[in-house]
Protein backbone atom coordinates (compact mmCIF):
# COMPACT_ATOMS: atom_id res chain seq x y z
CA UNK A 1 0.00 0.00 0.00
CA UNK A 2 3.07 2.53 0.70
CA UNK A 3 4.41 2.21 -2.25
CA UNK A 4 1.13 2.70 -3.81
CA UNK A 5 0.59 5.85 -2.50
CA UNK A 6 4.53 7.17 -3.09
CA UNK A 7 3.57 6.04 -6.77
CA UNK A 8 0.32 7.89 -6.98
CA UNK A 9 2.42 11.24 -5.73
CA UNK A 10 5.13 10.59 -7.99
CA UNK A 11 2.71 10.42 -10.89
CA UNK A 12 0.71 13.56 -9.48
CA UNK A 13 3.85 15.47 -9.49
CA UNK A 14 4.84 14.61 -12.85
CA UNK A 15 1.26 15.68 -14.16
CA UNK A 16 1.90 19.19 -12.41
CA UNK A 17 -1.55 18.26 -10.19
CA UNK A 18 0.95 18.11 -7.05
CA UNK A 19 4.30 19.82 -5.78
CA UNK A 20 5.32 19.17 -2.48
CA UNK A 21 7.67 22.23 -2.92
CA UNK A 22 4.65 24.25 -3.89
CA UNK A 23 3.03 23.51 -0.77
CA UNK A 24 5.49 24.02 1.51
CA UNK A 25 5.97 27.66 0.19
CA UNK A 26 2.15 28.68 0.23
CA UNK A 27 2.51 27.11 4.44
CA UNK A 28 5.81 29.33 4.76
CA UNK A 29 3.81 32.29 3.24
CA UNK A 30 6.99 33.85 1.68
CA UNK A 31 8.03 37.09 3.54
CA UNK A 32 6.30 36.49 7.01
CA UNK A 33 7.92 35.78 10.26
CA UNK A 34 6.38 34.37 13.15
CA UNK A 35 6.24 36.54 16.34
CA UNK A 36 5.09 33.23 18.58
CA UNK A 37 7.23 30.52 19.27
CA UNK A 38 4.56 28.26 20.23
CA UNK A 39 6.24 27.20 23.67
CA UNK A 40 7.15 30.44 25.67
CA UNK A 41 6.45 34.27 25.94
CA UNK A 42 9.39 34.88 25.27
CA UNK A 43 9.47 38.82 23.50
CA UNK A 44 5.63 39.28 25.22
CA UNK A 45 4.98 41.09 28.22
CA UNK A 46 1.73 42.05 30.12
CA UNK A 47 0.48 45.39 30.65
CA UNK A 48 -2.22 46.94 32.42
CA UNK A 49 -4.84 44.92 34.09
CA UNK A 50 -4.28 41.07 35.93
CA UNK A 51 -5.52 39.21 33.26
CA UNK A 52 -3.39 35.39 32.63
CA UNK A 53 -1.24 35.17 29.70
CA UNK A 54 -0.40 31.58 29.20
CA UNK A 55 0.94 28.89 26.46
CA UNK A 56 -0.95 25.96 26.17
CA UNK A 57 -1.05 23.46 23.10
CA UNK A 58 1.37 25.59 20.99
CA UNK A 59 -1.45 28.35 21.72
CA UNK A 60 -1.53 31.62 23.45
CA UNK A 61 -4.22 31.89 26.03
CA UNK A 62 -5.78 35.41 27.47
CA UNK A 63 -7.88 34.50 30.74
CA UNK A 64 -9.90 37.45 32.48
CA UNK A 65 -9.27 37.97 36.17
CA UNK A 66 -13.38 38.27 37.57
CA UNK A 67 -14.12 41.59 39.50
CA UNK A 68 -10.35 43.06 38.87
CA UNK A 69 -10.77 46.51 36.70
CA UNK A 70 -9.10 47.55 33.25
CA UNK A 71 -7.71 45.94 30.28
CA UNK A 72 -5.14 43.77 30.11
CA UNK A 73 -2.79 43.28 27.10
CA UNK A 74 -0.07 41.15 26.29
CA UNK A 75 2.82 43.13 24.46
CA UNK A 76 5.12 41.65 21.57
CA UNK A 77 8.19 44.28 22.19
CA UNK A 78 9.23 45.21 18.81
CA UNK A 79 7.60 47.77 17.15
CA UNK A 80 6.16 47.49 13.30
CA UNK A 81 5.33 50.56 10.74
CA UNK A 82 3.52 48.95 7.35
CA UNK A 83 2.98 45.26 7.86
CA UNK A 84 0.32 42.72 7.51
CA UNK A 85 -0.48 40.57 10.48
CA UNK A 86 -1.88 37.29 10.32
CA UNK A 87 -3.26 35.16 13.35
CA UNK A 88 -6.32 32.61 14.15
CA UNK A 89 -8.08 33.01 17.10
CA UNK A 90 -10.34 31.04 18.58
CA UNK A 91 -13.17 31.45 22.17
CA UNK A 92 -13.15 29.14 24.82
CA UNK A 93 -15.04 31.03 27.21
CA UNK A 94 -17.10 34.22 25.56
CA UNK A 95 -15.44 37.34 26.42
CA UNK A 96 -14.50 40.68 24.66
CA UNK A 97 -11.12 40.81 23.00
CA UNK A 98 -9.19 42.57 20.46
CA UNK A 99 -5.79 43.19 18.65
CA UNK A 100 -3.71 46.38 19.39
CA UNK A 101 -1.02 47.47 16.12
CA UNK A 102 0.50 50.30 16.06
CA UNK A 103 -0.03 51.09 19.70
CA UNK A 104 2.17 52.74 22.66
CA UNK A 105 2.28 51.98 25.89
CA UNK A 106 1.01 55.24 28.50
CA UNK A 107 3.75 55.76 30.95
CA UNK A 108 1.59 56.90 34.28
CA UNK A 109 -0.14 53.91 34.11
CA UNK A 110 0.73 51.10 31.96
CA UNK A 111 -2.16 51.20 30.11
CA UNK A 112 -1.53 50.48 26.25
CA UNK A 113 -3.39 52.64 23.65
CA UNK A 114 -4.02 52.99 20.12
CA UNK A 115 -5.82 51.04 17.51
CA UNK A 116 -7.57 47.70 17.97
CA UNK A 117 -8.91 45.22 15.84
CA UNK A 118 -12.23 44.26 17.40
CA UNK A 119 -12.95 40.71 18.77
CA UNK A 120 -16.36 40.38 19.61
CA UNK A 121 -17.34 36.57 19.96
CA UNK A 122 -19.70 35.77 17.07
CA UNK A 123 -20.91 39.95 16.73
CA UNK A 124 -21.22 41.93 13.78
CA UNK A 125 -18.35 44.38 15.66
CA UNK A 126 -15.19 41.78 14.37
CA UNK A 127 -12.44 43.42 13.22
CA UNK A 128 -13.59 46.44 13.41
CA UNK A 129 -11.21 48.98 14.50
CA UNK A 130 -11.49 50.96 17.58
CA UNK A 131 -9.64 53.50 18.91
CA UNK A 132 -8.20 52.11 22.59
CA UNK A 133 -8.07 54.59 25.24
CA UNK A 134 -7.78 57.48 23.32
CA UNK A 135 -10.44 58.65 20.41
CA UNK A 136 -12.96 55.24 21.11
CA UNK A 137 -16.46 56.56 22.29
CA UNK A 138 -15.61 60.07 21.93
CA UNK A 139 -17.62 62.66 20.15
CA UNK A 140 -20.64 60.78 19.41
CA UNK A 141 -18.77 57.74 17.90
CA UNK A 142 -17.81 54.12 19.27
CA UNK A 143 -15.45 52.99 15.60
CA UNK A 144 -13.16 54.41 13.54
CA UNK A 145 -14.52 52.82 10.48
CA UNK A 146 -18.19 53.34 8.85
CA UNK A 147 -18.10 50.15 7.35
CA UNK A 148 -21.17 49.13 5.67
CA UNK A 149 -23.75 47.39 7.81
CA UNK A 150 -24.14 44.55 4.69
CA UNK A 151 -20.43 44.39 4.90
CA UNK A 152 -20.25 43.51 8.46
CA UNK A 153 -22.90 40.56 8.56
CA UNK A 154 -21.19 38.90 5.02
CA UNK A 155 -18.40 38.95 7.42
CA UNK A 156 -19.60 37.64 10.57
CA UNK A 157 -21.52 34.93 9.05
CA UNK A 158 -18.46 33.39 8.37
CA UNK A 159 -17.46 33.05 12.29
CA UNK A 160 -16.89 29.61 13.37
CA UNK A 161 -18.33 29.51 17.14
CA UNK A 162 -15.98 26.96 18.91
CA UNK A 163 -13.68 26.70 16.32
CA UNK A 164 -10.78 28.54 15.14
CA UNK A 165 -11.15 31.90 12.94
CA UNK A 166 -8.52 33.84 10.93
CA UNK A 167 -7.79 37.40 11.52
CA UNK A 168 -5.81 39.34 8.82
CA UNK A 169 -4.85 43.60 9.50
CA UNK A 170 -3.02 45.35 6.67
CA UNK A 171 -1.78 48.53 7.60
CA UNK A 172 0.28 50.90 5.13
CA UNK A 173 0.62 53.80 5.48
CA UNK A 174 -2.91 55.50 6.35
CA UNK A 175 -4.08 52.93 4.78
CA UNK A 176 -5.87 50.04 7.44
CA UNK A 177 -7.76 47.20 6.06
CA UNK A 178 -8.93 43.69 8.03
CA UNK A 179 -9.91 40.56 7.30
CA UNK A 180 -12.19 38.32 9.34
CA UNK A 181 -12.19 34.24 7.71
CA UNK A 182 -10.75 36.12 3.99
CA UNK A 183 -14.02 38.53 4.23
CA UNK A 184 -12.72 42.00 4.00
CA UNK A 185 -14.42 44.22 6.87
CA UNK A 186 -12.67 47.77 7.74
CA UNK A 187 -10.69 49.58 5.19
CA UNK A 188 -10.07 53.09 6.05
CA UNK A 189 -7.78 55.71 6.39
CA UNK A 190 -6.34 57.32 8.99
CA UNK A 191 -3.56 59.34 10.25
CA UNK A 192 -2.59 59.21 13.67
CA UNK A 193 -0.29 56.74 13.93
CA UNK A 194 2.08 54.84 11.37
CA UNK A 195 3.97 53.21 13.61
CA UNK A 196 4.27 51.47 17.35
CA UNK A 197 3.21 47.73 18.86
CA UNK A 198 1.11 44.88 18.99
CA UNK A 199 -0.58 43.70 21.56
CA UNK A 200 -3.50 40.59 22.75
CA UNK A 201 -6.03 42.57 24.75
CA UNK A 202 -8.36 40.61 27.38
CA UNK A 203 -11.32 42.87 28.60
CA UNK A 204 -12.02 43.84 31.48
CA UNK A 205 -15.32 41.49 32.76
CA UNK A 206 -16.73 38.52 34.48
CA UNK A 207 -15.89 35.44 31.70
CA UNK A 208 -13.60 35.75 29.19
CA UNK A 209 -10.82 33.03 27.41
CA UNK A 210 -9.60 33.07 24.29
CA UNK A 211 -6.45 31.37 22.44
CA UNK A 212 -4.26 32.86 19.52
CA UNK A 213 -2.03 30.71 17.40
CA UNK A 214 -0.23 31.05 13.77
CA UNK A 215 0.92 34.45 14.86
CA UNK A 216 3.11 35.90 11.96
CA UNK A 217 3.91 38.85 10.49
CA UNK A 218 5.20 40.70 7.49
CA UNK A 219 7.17 43.63 7.58
CA UNK A 220 6.34 46.73 4.41
CA UNK A 221 9.07 48.79 6.26
CA UNK A 222 8.16 52.51 7.59
CA UNK A 223 6.24 55.43 5.99
CA UNK A 224 7.14 58.84 7.76
CA UNK A 225 5.89 62.33 7.25
CA UNK A 226 8.11 65.33 5.37
CA UNK A 227 7.82 68.13 6.87
CA UNK A 228 7.55 71.77 4.85
CA UNK A 229 8.90 73.68 7.64
CA UNK A 230 11.99 73.12 8.17
CA UNK A 231 14.53 75.29 10.76
CA UNK A 232 18.04 75.64 9.29
CA UNK A 233 21.45 77.94 10.97
CA UNK A 234 19.20 80.90 9.90
CA UNK A 235 16.16 80.12 11.46
CA UNK A 236 12.78 78.53 10.09
CA UNK A 237 12.07 78.36 5.97
CA UNK A 238 10.22 76.38 4.02
CA UNK A 239 11.31 73.59 1.44
CA UNK A 240 10.45 71.87 -1.48
CA UNK A 241 7.70 74.55 -1.50
CA UNK A 242 7.72 78.12 -2.96
CA UNK A 243 5.89 81.71 -1.52
CA UNK A 244 3.48 83.22 -3.74
CA UNK A 245 3.05 86.73 -2.72
CA UNK A 246 6.01 86.19 -0.71
CA UNK A 247 5.60 89.39 1.05
CA UNK A 248 2.60 88.20 2.83
CA UNK A 249 4.67 85.46 4.82
CA UNK A 250 6.89 85.30 7.41
CA UNK A 251 8.01 83.06 10.60
CA UNK A 252 8.05 83.37 14.24
CA UNK A 253 11.05 82.08 16.09
CA UNK A 254 9.29 79.20 17.17
CA UNK A 255 8.23 77.96 13.36
CA UNK A 256 4.96 79.59 13.05
CA UNK A 257 4.06 80.48 9.55
CA UNK A 258 2.46 83.62 9.73
CA UNK A 259 0.46 84.92 6.59
CA UNK A 260 -0.79 88.31 6.32
CA UNK A 261 -2.22 90.71 4.12
CA UNK A 262 -5.32 93.57 3.65
CA UNK A 263 -8.48 93.48 1.34
CA UNK A 264 -6.22 95.79 -1.15
CA UNK A 265 -4.37 92.66 -2.31
CA UNK A 266 -6.35 90.92 -4.54
CA UNK A 267 -4.04 87.72 -4.58
CA UNK A 268 -4.38 84.70 -2.55
CA UNK A 269 -1.04 83.59 -0.37
CA UNK A 270 -0.12 80.82 -1.10
CA UNK A 271 2.48 78.11 -0.06
CA UNK A 272 2.90 75.53 -2.91
CA UNK A 273 4.51 72.37 -2.98
CA UNK A 274 7.07 71.79 -5.87
CA UNK A 275 6.05 68.49 -6.70
CA UNK A 276 3.11 66.79 -7.21
CA UNK A 277 1.55 64.08 -5.25
CA UNK A 278 -0.99 61.04 -6.73
CA UNK A 279 -1.58 59.48 -3.60
CA UNK A 280 -0.68 60.59 -0.40
CA UNK A 281 -1.43 62.04 3.70
CA UNK A 282 -1.07 65.60 3.90
CA UNK A 283 -1.88 67.60 6.89
CA UNK A 284 -1.04 71.32 8.47
CA UNK A 285 -2.31 72.71 12.39
CA UNK A 286 -3.70 76.15 12.31
CA UNK A 287 -5.58 79.00 14.19
CA UNK A 288 -7.97 80.85 12.14
CA UNK A 289 -6.89 84.54 12.57
CA UNK A 290 -9.87 85.94 10.51
CA UNK A 291 -10.71 86.64 6.72
CA UNK A 292 -13.28 85.29 4.51
CA UNK A 293 -11.56 81.59 4.68
CA UNK A 294 -7.97 79.10 4.38
CA UNK A 295 -7.37 76.03 3.03
CA UNK A 296 -5.09 73.00 2.64
CA UNK A 297 -5.75 72.41 -0.91
CA UNK A 298 -4.54 69.39 -2.70
CA UNK A 299 -3.81 67.49 -6.11
CA UNK A 300 -4.19 71.29 -7.04
CA UNK A 301 -2.72 72.94 -10.42
CA UNK A 302 -1.12 75.89 -10.98
CA UNK A 303 -3.71 78.48 -13.46
CA UNK A 304 -3.29 81.78 -14.41
CA UNK A 305 -5.84 83.51 -12.29
CA UNK A 306 -5.56 85.13 -8.66
CA UNK A 307 -5.88 82.62 -6.64
CA UNK A 308 -3.31 80.48 -9.00
CA UNK A 309 -4.34 76.94 -7.53
CA UNK A 310 -7.32 74.83 -9.40
CA UNK A 311 -8.63 71.86 -7.40
CA UNK A 312 -9.65 70.23 -4.17
CA UNK A 313 -9.80 72.28 -0.97
CA UNK A 314 -9.69 70.82 2.91
CA UNK A 315 -11.44 74.13 3.74
CA UNK A 316 -10.31 76.26 6.88
CA UNK A 317 -13.70 78.53 7.55
CA UNK A 318 -13.56 79.05 10.96
CA UNK A 319 -17.56 77.90 11.00
CA UNK A 320 -19.00 74.36 10.42
CA UNK A 321 -17.70 73.63 7.06
CA UNK A 322 -13.80 72.99 8.42
CA UNK A 323 -12.93 69.78 6.57
CA UNK A 324 -15.33 70.37 3.92
CA UNK A 325 -14.05 69.54 1.15
CA UNK A 326 -14.54 71.85 -1.49
CA UNK A 327 -13.54 72.01 -5.36
CA UNK A 328 -12.43 75.45 -6.95
CA UNK A 329 -12.86 77.05 -10.47
CA UNK A 330 -10.30 77.97 -12.71
CA UNK A 331 -9.65 80.16 -15.22
CA UNK A 332 -12.67 79.90 -17.62
CA UNK A 333 -13.36 76.71 -15.76
CA UNK A 334 -16.29 75.85 -13.42
CA UNK A 335 -15.57 74.71 -10.10
CA UNK A 336 -17.72 71.92 -8.70
CA UNK A 337 -18.34 73.72 -5.40
CA UNK A 338 -19.07 71.40 -2.10
CA UNK A 339 -18.06 67.94 -2.82
CA UNK A 340 -18.56 66.97 1.45
CA UNK A 341 -18.75 68.15 4.59
CA UNK A 342 -20.42 67.75 7.55
CA UNK A 343 -21.35 71.19 9.55
CA UNK A 344 -23.04 69.79 12.70
CA UNK A 345 -20.38 67.26 13.73
CA UNK A 346 -17.55 69.62 13.09
CA UNK A 347 -19.02 71.74 15.59
CA UNK A 348 -18.69 69.26 18.16
CA UNK A 349 -15.09 68.53 17.61
CA UNK A 350 -13.86 72.32 16.20
CA UNK A 351 -11.50 74.30 19.03
CA UNK A 352 -13.18 78.11 18.68
CA UNK A 353 -11.04 79.73 20.80
CA UNK A 354 -9.60 82.77 19.07
CA UNK A 355 -5.71 81.81 19.66
CA UNK A 356 -7.08 77.40 19.62
CA UNK A 357 -4.85 75.66 17.18
CA UNK A 358 -6.88 72.80 14.45
CA UNK A 359 -5.39 70.58 12.63
CA UNK A 360 -6.98 69.32 9.66
CA UNK A 361 -5.57 66.55 7.18
CA UNK A 362 -6.91 64.76 3.58
CA UNK A 363 -5.89 61.11 2.72
CA UNK A 364 -6.25 60.99 -0.81
CA UNK A 365 -5.78 57.11 -2.97
CA UNK A 366 -7.28 56.69 -6.63
CA UNK A 367 -10.88 57.99 -6.46
CA UNK A 368 -11.03 58.06 -2.41
CA UNK A 369 -10.67 61.40 -0.10
CA UNK A 370 -10.89 61.38 3.46
CA UNK A 371 -10.74 64.52 5.50
CA UNK A 372 -10.00 65.13 9.22
CA UNK A 373 -10.55 67.57 11.96
CA UNK A 374 -8.87 67.22 14.84
CA UNK A 375 -8.49 63.29 14.37
CA UNK A 376 -11.76 62.96 13.53
CA UNK A 377 -13.20 61.82 10.20
CA UNK A 378 -15.05 64.42 8.43
CA UNK A 379 -15.79 63.66 4.78
CA UNK A 380 -15.02 60.50 3.05
CA UNK A 381 -15.96 60.27 -0.50
CA UNK A 382 -14.95 57.97 -3.66
CA UNK A 383 -15.54 60.10 -6.68
CA UNK A 384 -13.87 59.37 -10.37
CA UNK A 385 -14.13 62.81 -11.17
CA UNK A 386 -11.70 64.30 -8.66
CA UNK A 387 -8.05 65.15 -9.98
CA UNK A 388 -5.41 61.93 -9.80
CA UNK A 389 -2.55 64.60 -8.85
CA UNK A 390 -1.41 67.63 -8.32
CA UNK A 391 -0.17 70.38 -5.49
CA UNK A 392 -0.66 70.55 -1.59
CA UNK A 393 -0.32 73.96 -0.49
CA UNK A 394 -1.18 76.63 2.04
CA UNK A 395 -4.29 79.00 1.21
CA UNK A 396 -4.61 82.93 2.67
CA UNK A 397 -7.70 84.40 0.77
CA UNK A 398 -7.13 87.53 -1.11
CA UNK A 399 -9.41 90.50 -1.15
CA UNK A 400 -10.21 90.29 2.40
CA UNK A 401 -8.51 91.75 5.52
CA UNK A 402 -6.96 88.06 6.81
CA UNK A 403 -4.26 86.26 8.72
CA UNK A 404 -3.66 82.53 9.37
CA UNK A 405 -1.38 80.61 11.79
CA UNK A 406 0.41 77.54 10.43
CA UNK A 407 2.60 75.00 11.90
CA UNK A 408 3.90 71.84 11.26
CA UNK A 409 2.61 71.39 7.60
CA UNK A 410 3.73 67.81 6.39
CA UNK A 411 3.20 65.24 3.41
CA UNK A 412 3.37 61.47 3.23
CA UNK A 413 3.44 60.05 -0.07
CA UNK A 414 2.16 57.07 -0.77
CA UNK A 415 4.15 54.92 -3.47
CA UNK A 416 2.52 52.72 -6.47
CA UNK A 417 3.77 49.47 -4.75
CA UNK A 418 1.91 50.23 -1.70
CA UNK A 419 -1.56 51.18 -3.21
CA UNK A 420 -1.41 48.10 -5.01
CA UNK A 421 -1.41 46.60 -1.49
CA UNK A 422 -3.95 48.72 -0.42
CA UNK A 423 -6.53 47.94 -3.10
CA UNK A 424 -5.64 44.30 -3.58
Amino acid sequence: MRKTICAVAIMLAALGCFSVASVQADDAEEGFVSIFDGKTLDGWSVHSGQAKYKVDDGCIVGECAPGTPGNSFLVYEKPYGNFILKLDFKVDVPGNSGVQFRSAIRENDDRMFGYQCEIAPGDKDTCRIYDEARRGHQKGRIWLDNTDEAVLNEAIATYKADDWNSLEIQAIGPSIRTWLNGKPVVNIYDYKDFSGLFGLQIHAAQQGTIRWKNIRVKDLGVSEWKSFFVKGDKGWDIVDAYKFVPECWSFTDDGVLIGQHDDTEKRDGLIVSNDSYDDFAAKVEYVFKGGVNSALYFRAHEVDTPWLLRGCQDEIAGNGKEAGIWHTAGKNEPGRGWLGADDEFVETIRNKGEEDWNEIAVCACGDRAVTFLNGFRVVDITDPQLEKEGKVGLQLHGGSQGSMWFKNFQVMPITKEQRALIER
